[in-house]
């Protein structure tokens, strides 16, 4: 995930956009951001007055939660050689939840 753009940055786009009426590809290449990131910025800006970065949304809730993952662990110790096919069946099974095999490895 990248790093928000300043908001001196953001401060200078809008100031621009005000005083100049340019294009939001004119201001893009003009400030080296993409498109997208002026397009929004504006309308964000045009629709609440804000150009301040939104608060990071902390991704979503994990699938496999802490009491899950010490269950988890367990199965892991009891039984060390199980692929990650095995242990996404048996936590469906045994703990009724459903996860592909990328997320057993993450979990792990």
């Amino acid at each position: 995930m990248g790093v928000a753009y300043s908001e001196d940055l953001r401060k200078c786009i809008i100031k621009a956009h005000e005083e100049g009426q340019q294009s939001v590809r004119a201001l893009a290449q003009r400030f080296q951001v993409g498109k997208s990131f002026v397009s929004q910025l504006i309308q964000r800006y045009q629709q609440t007055g804000s150009y301040a970065a939104k608060p990071h949304g902390k991704g979503e809730k994990p699938q496999i939660g802490e009491e899950d993952l010490n269950w988890l662990k367990a199965k892991v110790i009891e039984k060390n050689d199980s692929t990650l096919e095995e242990l996404c069946r048996m936590l469906e099974s045994e703990r009724d939840i459903q996860v592909s095999q990328p997320t057993m490895c993450r979990a792990l």
